[in-house]
């Protein structure tokens, strides 16, 4: 009956945050909250987190000044093509490869057999698919611990899949450069990430602090369909489809704090990528390379598998 009851309790809660969480971005999820140990077997972990995407090199590409270009340029029914319009094709693809905005996700975890469990992450907009395997560590759970040591070390590494067709977010700045541009965009996302924890606590019982490396590949496809601009009289080609991928590398840090069956998650995520050169209308290219900065809050709940009721 309490195992009952506290299901419902927990569908109930994230029932009534979905709606916060979904005024966030549809953004890829790349905040690491896994701790070393995977979900032990016949157990499930639900939950939720809300982060925040700070790239330096987006920050860097949208200023102020551009800002007011694209809203007075988006007004008028002929743009000539120049240098102010490069640097707006430069923001835009700026924000698709990686936004300023809030991030947000609600996911699903279940423990398929021992050392491996598999995961569904739903980032209003992103649908990512993800598995662990733990190399390191027992396999008990807080009722049957395989140790009853605290501070045991746990490692894992994993496999995430992302999927999601790119949009520039409905805010003014973006709106003006989507009706000047026509951008459109789609992409695809792997992450591994290699997770290394310190239990607190038997089996985690009461957390765990955790940290790690990841690596992260992005496959993106878009173009560009400009209604207005022109070269003097005639009108700017439109750029097809242009396909383009990209590394990203970084490391990550959270904590695990709570008892048993409720537990929040604070990390801190840091990536490094160089985008590449990419494709411009007229010609032209650009190159983008920076850091990006994650930072997070979690909330994740334990379901006990049958045998430990």
């Amino acid at each position: 009956m309490k195992t009952i009851f506290f299901r419902r309790w927990v569908a109930g809660l994230l029932a009534g945050t979905a709606g916060l969480l979904a005024t966030a971005s549809c953004t890829a999820p790349r905040a690491i909250v896994s701790t070393g140990k995977v979900t032990p077997r016949g157990e499930f972990r639900v939950g939720g987190n809300l982060a925040f995407n700070v790239p330096t090199e987006t920050i860097d590409k949208a200023g102020s000044t551009l800002k007011s270009a694209a809203r007075d340029l988006a007004r008028k029914d002929t743009v000539r093509y120049n240098g102010t319009i490069e640097k707006l094709q430069v923001a835009a693809l700026a924000y698709a490869l990686d936004p300023v905005r809030p991030s947000s996700d609600l996911y699903l975890r279940y423990g398929v057999i021992d050392r491996l469990d598999v995961g569904y992450k739903y980032a209003f907009g992103s649908h990512v698919f993800d598995a662990m395997y733990q190399f390191l560590g027992p396999v008990g759970t807080v009722e049957n611990p395989g140790t009853r040591q605290p501070g045991v070390t746990y490692a894992s590494i994993g496999l995430q899949y992302a999927t999601q067709r790119t949009k520039l977010p409905s805010v003014p700045f973006l709106d003006d450069l989507n009706t000047l541009l026509g951008f459109r965009a789609s992409r695809h996302d792997l992450l591994v990430p290699l997770v290394f924890s310190q239990s607190l606590g038997a089996e985690e019982e009461i957390g765990a602090i955790s940290y790690g490396l990841v690596y992260a590949h992005t496959f993106l496809r878009y173009g560009l369909t400009p209604g207005s601009l022109f070269n003097g009289t005639v009108p700017v080609s439109d750029l097809p489809t242009v396909r383009h991928s990209f590394g990203s590398y970084g490391a990550f840090f959270n904590a695990k704090l709570g008892y048993r069956y409720v537990y929040v998650i604070p990390a801190l995520s840091v990536y490094y990528q160089n985008y590449g050169e990419y494709q411009l209308l007229n010609n032209k290219t650009a190159k983008l390379s920076g850091m990006t900065f994650i930072p997070s809050l979690g909330l994740q709940f334990r379901i006990p598998g049958s045998s430990a009721r």
